[in-house]
């Protein structure tokens, strides 16, 4: 009995040793869970932009002519950035997605971008920016007849192309040259008639074909510098203290300030955004060396200008 007692004792520690155990050195893993196909990435396809014009677009005969060409499709092969690349920054730097391409020549009017390169450009275009020459005619200056031809011309073919396409018609500046020197039309005239006469061609233009989404009125925006003492009116004289000069050393072209201000005018008008949201630290501004200051103040110009018709 004594012997049975023990053994009884025995087997019952062994229990207790098992039921010690945790329970889940006994309990078999179950096998994993399946894993959800991951989420095909959605795709946005970019928002192409045309740029079509002369040396104004181009940037000539400033920093701008070059800058970020990389990033921008010129057409030609001439390797140029310009103001499109200027665009393609600004709307990197808001969140948009655009694809931008130039098809430009120094000097010509949109009616041999018609003639001679239409094979390049006959294609769908979500935006295009037309920019005509700045005396619209070059032996008749001031004389709209031919870009009341062609600008029609071409929005015809694009909106052949995409009939949801936004063509935009390019109001340029004010010539100082053409201005301060003797023998043309806007001899001797302030210096914003030329901008103002530039203008009203174009708002002419733009009410021949329901493509045309609306102006660019970069002009009126260097009237617009000018008259708020941010820019100087007459480089002719010097530039003063405190100003900038909008035309390069032709008095012709556009300086750095010029062709940042019309970038803005160009992008605030396409993308419907605020330009002021680029703010003080724009990046395209610090590598031109443009005074942050005077970068905001172009882009309140581009605002001011843009809240008007």
């Amino acid at each position: 009995m004594k012997r049975l007692t023990l053994f009884t004792l025995a087997l019952g520690i062994a229990f207790g040793a098992v039921a010690a155990t945790p329970v889940v050195a006994q309990v078999v893993p179950p096998p994993p869970a399946a894993t959800a196909a991951p989420r095909a990435a959605t795709v946005t396809r970019p928002r192409s932009i045309l740029f079509i014009g002369n040396s104004f677009t181009q940037g000539a005969h400033s920093a701008v002519k070059r800058y970020r060409n990389n990033t921008v499709i010129d057409l030609n092969g001439d390797g140029y950035g310009g103001v499109p690349a200027l665009f393609k920054l600004f709307a990197a730097e808001s969140g948009l997605n655009y694809t931008v391409a130039l098809e430009t020549d120094g000097g010509k009017t949109l009616g041999f971008h018609w003639n001679q390169r239409r094979q390049l450009i006959d294609r769908q275009w979500d935006v295009v920016v037309l920019q005509e020459l700045s005396t619209l005619d070059r032996e008749h200056p001031g004389d709209p007849t031919d870009y009341r031809t062609y600008a029609p011309q071409l929005a015809a073919m694009f909106a052949r192309n995409n009939p949801r396409v936004d063509i935009y018609l390019m109001a340029t500046w004010s010539r100082a040259d053409l201005v301060y020197q003797p023998g043309s039309p806007w001899s001797g005239k302030p210096i914003t008639a030329m901008a103002q006469d530039l203008r009203r061609a174009t708002d002419g233009v733009r009410a021949l074909s329901p493509a045309f989404r609306g102006v660019l009125p970069v002009g009126e925006a260097w009237n617009r510098a000018i008259a708020s003492g941010i820019a100087d009116p007459d480089p002719y004289n010097g530039v003063a203290f405190g100003q900038v000069d909008l035309w390069t050393y032709d008095h012709y072209h556009a300086s750095i300030f010029g062709y940042y201000l019309e970038a803005l005018v160009v992008f605030g008008r396409v993308t419907g955004l605020d330009p002021t949201r680029l703010g003080a630290n724009e990046r395209a501004a610090d590598d031109l060396g443009i005074d942050p200051k005077v970068a905001v103040q172009l882009q309140q110009v581009a605002k001011a200008q843009l809240a008007l018709p």
